[in-house]
């Protein structure tokens, strides 16, 4: 697979049109779902295992409700992060590290994670810290790369250092946002994004990182079939038997691309 290393340079923001299209293109996608859900009627496959799903920027767990919904009936045992509104406050990753350990010594197995734009920082950040608690992580539209320059994630730079006096966030940890986490990780992003710059969404790739792209919104992430499907694959694998998505039928060629 190959390998994506983001420049020291300005990354292209998303087009104004698809900006502009969020909402509706998001609505296209909950259309979609539910007719998916009716035709993907698979027995329950899941081992049971458990995931915490993280949500976005100003976002609760109501967002990601199709989505727990969805892996809940695949198998799994599926956790919401239970902190209401996601203000991106930096003890956040605190919080979500305390209640992991909480479901791993519940569960007594590794949990797999998932993290839904700001979200997904933060699932990078626990698998980091505490790697041998994590199965895997999967991130959908998450600004992996630039995040500590302003000039590329302007937004998301803001809201880790808004309060830099008060949340005492060191210039370390700020740093350490780009670096991957030592676990299977799959980075799903769109081109058409309008909320974050796609470059900024790709993992460098190696045998336990891979970058998946999909069409679509990003505030339809949680409800894209395309992203649903990709998540039920990831899901099956430990870390032992983790190995890159691969596209195996017409429809995934089509709507799919992947490096591998």
């Amino acid at each position: 697979m190959g390998a994506h290393k983001l420049e020291d340079k300005e990354v292209k923001r998303p087009s104004l049109l698809y900006g502009l299209t969020e909402g509706l293109r998001a609505a296209v996608e909950l259309g979609f779902y539910l007719p998916y859900r009716l035709i993907n009627r698979e027995a329950a496959s899941g081992d049971g295992h458990p995931v915490l799903i993280l949500p976005g920027f100003m976002a609760t767990d109501l967002s990601t409700v199709p989505l727990r919904s969805f892996i809940h009936k695949l198998g799994y045992k599926v956790y919401g992060w239970g902190e209401g509104r996601n203000y991106a406050h930096v003890e956040y990753i605190d919080l979500m590290i305390a209640k992991l350990k909480r479901i791993h010594r519940r569960h007594g197995t590794p949990v797999s994670l998932i993290g839904w734009s700001l979200g997904g920082i933060y699932a990078r950040e626990l698998a980091k810290r505490h790697p041998e608690l994590v199965r895997q992580v999967i991130v959908m539209g998450t600004p992996l790369q630039g995040v500590a320059k302003a000039n590329n994630a302007k937004w998301m730079y803001d809201l880790l250092t808004r309060n830099k006096v008060t949340e005492s966030i060191d210039e370390e940890l700020l740093a350490s946002f780009p670096e991957p986490a030592p676990v299977p990780t799959t980075a799903i992003y769109s081109k058409e994004d309008g909320v974050v710059p796609w470059a900024l969404c790709l993992e460098e790739e190696d045998a336990i990182h891979q970058n998946i792209q999909v069409r679509g919104s990003h505030l339809g992430l949680g409800v894209n079939p395309l992203v649903l499907h990709i998540i039920q694959d990831r899901l099956q694998h430990t870390k032992d038997s983790w190995r890159a998505f691969t596209r195996n039928s017409r429809w995934e060629e089509l709507f799919v691309s992947t490096s591998a």
